[in-house]
């Protein structure tokens, strides 16, 4: 009874909030956070004492939510270069873990924002994933995808993931462009590394 209901008020939001309801509009709100704003605007949502800077996209920093009707866990990105504390990224896992809520919510999402763009998920439908991509009204490409897992080390459940690319990038190249004097970033060091390593020795790297 509580799945439904957390849906109908899901669906009533939506319809309550003009700017986010047409059809096919760029998304930027879920559970109360908004992607292009500042994180210290919503310090009663996250756990700012936990926030990271994320290992391989040291551009960003990674903050948890609190407890959030609805969700079970959820992590908030943010920027680290160009504009500190500017959302990027809202990463939610939803409190009912079900095929049959994540097969509702999926028809929601659809009447809302049409038919998804790009399937995500794996040949076997272990991960169920699709893709909307949008343009908001300053050009941001702004991407949702909403996923259920059947795979359990890979985040068992229903979950969403809604990123502003745009930001992203712009956090990405500043952190490049601060860092040029030391060669190049971090990500980029880590795959140079890779592509020059010539393995002669596979043992290591098989299970016994």
């Amino acid at each position: 009874m509580y799945r439904y209901m957390f849906l109908s008020i899901l669906v009533a939001l939506l319809l309550l909030f003009p700017d986010h309801a047409s059809a096919g509009k760029a998304p930027r709100k879920i559970a109360g956070l908004i992607l292009g704003e500042q994180i210290g605007m919503f310090v009663d949502l996250v756990q700012m004492e936990t926030s990271i800077v994320l290992r391989d996209r040291q551009y960003l920093r990674e903050v948890r939510i609190r407890e959030i009707d609805g969700y079970k866990t959820g992590t908030v990105d943010f920027g680290n270069c160009s504009k500190p504390g500017q959302i990027v990224r809202i990463k939610l896992k939803y409190e009912y873990e079900d095929k049959n809520f994540y097969e509702e919510l999926l028809e929601k999402f659809k009447k809302k924002f049409g038919e998804p763009d790009e399937w995500r998920g794996d040949p076997f439908h272990v991960i169920i994933a699709w893709k909307w991509s949008f343009r908001d009204e300053k050009g941001n490409k702004i991407s949702l995808i909403l996923q259920h897992s059947r795979d359990e080390d890979y985040k068992w459940g229903n979950s969403i993931k809604l990123t502003n690319t745009t930001l992203v990038e712009q956090e990405r190249l500043c952190y490049e462009k601060k860092n040029k004097d030391e060669g190049l970033s971090e990500e980029t060091k880590s795959s140079s590394k890779r592509r020059k390593a010539s393995v002669k020795d596979y043992q290591p790297f098989i299970p016994e």
